[in-house]
């Protein structure tokens, strides 16, 4: 009998034991696959590394790869590399925050959203440390490889993203328990490697380039606030001061909303272009995140929203592919 099955037969009965074998069935498959998975093991780096988020990297680039191309400068070899130190700087990410959430303790039992992999074991503190001065110097052997295509003024760039993705979570000032995580995510999910992108190809910068940009950067946010939203009573435990621990889960939701519709309207810039199906195919994404924002609001609050976690992912996938695509024809 499958999982699912099992939950059914559980639920027909009407005793009052119910909900504590359900629980307890879902502690000992989480545990079950807990044990299964070898400390420092392939399968446990691929886990830490949570493939799901590399879509946030990969959607900045490909927009900027699209500005590159509408004007004449899109190039191969940069763009590939573009992509390369995106998900290279995604995955560092992921390990820092793995490890300082869990030194730090906000890790707990408690937590709603997807293991990690230092909390549950998969991976030592020593060998995430390890982890992540590997992939930091891999990150930046990649940079190296942009400057005869950007210039050196991508040093500074590139030293900012490797010192604010551990600024992130590390250090005495943890700007994500102070509430600039939204703040970051426009800056690094959206200025900077939209921008970037585009200028190791083009050398310039203009008005479309900063709409993509800041459009990106809030279709990205949606997917922190879903997250922010989700663990808002153990981050208040936490001391994690988010926005929506300081405004209440109704701003949030509202936030939520808001974030996607102000980075439709903002494609409304592309009729200056002539561009009008960078206008308009975008504003398809409208129809899955109006109907994600309802369902969020319906559930409200536990494990639940990370149902939430994945379609936010996907329609955030939809946007940039809509996106880069209306800008291409």
């Amino acid at each position: 009998m499958d999982k699912k099955a099992i939950y059914r037969h559980l639920n027909e009965g009407k005793d009052e034991k119910t909900p504590y074998l359900c629980g307890l069935f879902n502690t000992i498959i989480t545990e079950s696959m807990n044990n299964s998975i070898k400390p420092n093991s392939f399968q446990a780096w691929l886990l830490a590394m949570r493939p799901k988020t590399l879509t946030g990297a990969a959607i900045p680039v490909l927009l900027g790869c699209a500005l590159a191309y509408i004007f004449g400068k899109f190039q191969p070899v940069p763009a590939l590399l573009c992509f390369l130190f995106a998900f290279l700087m995604q995955t560092d990410a992921n390990f820092i925050n793995d490890l300082y959430d869990y030194l730090k303790g906000t890790d707990r039992e408690d937590r709603l959203g997807p293991e990690r992999a230092c909390a549950q074991g998969w991976i030592t503190p020593a060998g995430m440390k390890r982890g992540i001065a590997v992939t930091t110097l891999l990150a930046c052997c990649v940079g190296l490889g942009l400057l005869s295509y950007g210039g050196w003024e991508m040093i500074p760039v590139g030293l900012a993203c490797v010192v604010f993705a551990f600024l992130y979570t590390a250090g005495p000032y943890p700007l994500a328990y102070h509430g600039w995580g939204d703040v970051l995510v426009l800056i690094f999910f959206g200025f900077v490697p939209v921008g970037c992108t585009f200028y190791v190809m083009a050398h310039s910068w203009n008005t479309a380039v900063f709409v993509v940009s800041l459009a990106c950067g809030l279709i990205i946010d949606t997917l922190l606030m879903v997250n922010n939203f989700r663990d808002r009573e153990q981050d208040a435990v936490s001391g994690k001061r988010t926005l929506v621990v300081r405004f209440g889960a109704r701003t949030g939701l509202l936030l939520y909303f808001l974030l996607g519709m102000a980075a439709c309207w903002l494609c409304f810039y592309f009729i200056w272009l002539g561009k009008i199906y960078a206008v308009l195919l975008p504003q398809l994404y409208l129809i899955p995140h109006i109907l994600t924002t309802q369902k969020m609001a319906r559930i409200g609050k536990g494990k639940a929203l990370n149902r939430i976690l994945g379609e936010t992912s996907r329609n955030m996938l939809l946007f940039g592919l809509l996106l880069a695509l209306g800008l291409i024809l």
